[in-house]
């Protein structure tokens, strides 16, 4: 595949910092974003990639003027939607601004991110845009409510976008990410603000103790990861003669958690099919 030019939300660390690696080392240029100072990601500018500032929790008109920015600089091939955090909360324990301070970086920023580069995608007619999604996005998780309804809905408007862009040759796909091992989990990155009521003690234990086992212990290598989904992206590698897919799960433990919910809902349908049926008005 000819040299392709990506922007990537969200380097400071971890999966984007990854991402920016492995896409120089396989030729490709990077537009690495960060929020606040670009001196927070000098490392990726010395290794070869552009660098701009970029919150997407600012306004539409701020971000779509950072892009038209970068734009001026080249065009752009590939959009990764990687910003992101985790704002932990049981679900009646978090509150209301809790869920919008979570959706405004996870799900709002990652529309006003893509919906800067689609006007860019749709006048040359190509373009990629990648989410990165979650087990969380298939099944909730217990102390994990803001997060993985922000990962639900990132599914359902990715399905919209996919069915609306494709005429235009502009395709998407969502990462279905299990547990790898970034600082994602660390105590200075994972939101744990609620308010704590008697009857979920236990359940809130239970949760911290999870997060804090897992910390640093997560099965998975982001730099696989990343490899595998710059393959699926230029229909290289792993990715070589296969079309690209909708969704992609990453992961043994993502894995499992798709297969038991596909399954389950399966169930479901085969067991109360003659009921699903009924509901539509006699003839």
């Amino acid at each position: 595949m000819a040299q392709l030019t990506w922007l990537v939300t969200g380097c400071s660390s971890g999966l984007g910092e990854a991402f920016v690696m492995g896409i120089l080392a396989r030729g490709d240029k990077v537009i690495a974003t960060t929020r606040g100072d670009v001196a927070r990601i000098s490392a990726l500018k010395e290794a070869g990639a552009r660098t701009y500032s970029l919150d997407v929790t600012a306004s539409q008109d701020e971000i779509s003027a950072i892009v038209l920015d970068i734009l001026n600089d080249g065009p752009i091939d590939v959009l990764v939607n990687n910003a992101g955090y985790i704002e932990a909360g049981l679900a009646e324990e978090a509150s209301y601004e809790n869920y919008l301070s979570q959706f405004e970086t996870n799900f709002f920023g990652v529309i006003k991110a893509t919906r800067a580069v689609l006007p860019h995608f749709r006048e040359k007619k190509a373009g990629i845009v990648v989410f990165l999604g979650s087990s969380g996005g298939i099944a909730g998780e217990p102390g994990a409510g803001p997060y993985c309804a922000t990962k639900h809905a990132l599914e359902g408007w990715n399905d919209c976008l996919r069915q609306e862009t494709a005429h235009l040759n502009i395709k998407s796909i969502i990462f279905e990410l299990g547990f790898f091992r970034t600082k994602m989990m660390h105590p200075d990155n994972i939101k744990f603000r609620t308010n704590p009521i008697t009857e979920y003690d236990y359940v809130r234990e239970l949760v911290g103790q999870f997060v804090q086992k897992m910390n640093g212990n997560q099965p998975g290598d982001p730099k696989k990861a990343v490899n595998i989904m710059i393959d699926v992206v230029k229909g290289e590698g792993v990715a070589e003669g296969k079309a690209m897919p909708t969704r992609l799960p990453l992961g043994p433990d993502v894995l499992s958690t798709m297969r038991k919910t596909c399954v389950n809902n399966l169930a479901i349908c085969n067991e109360w099919e003659d009921v699903i049926r009924s509901t539509d008005l006699d003839k």
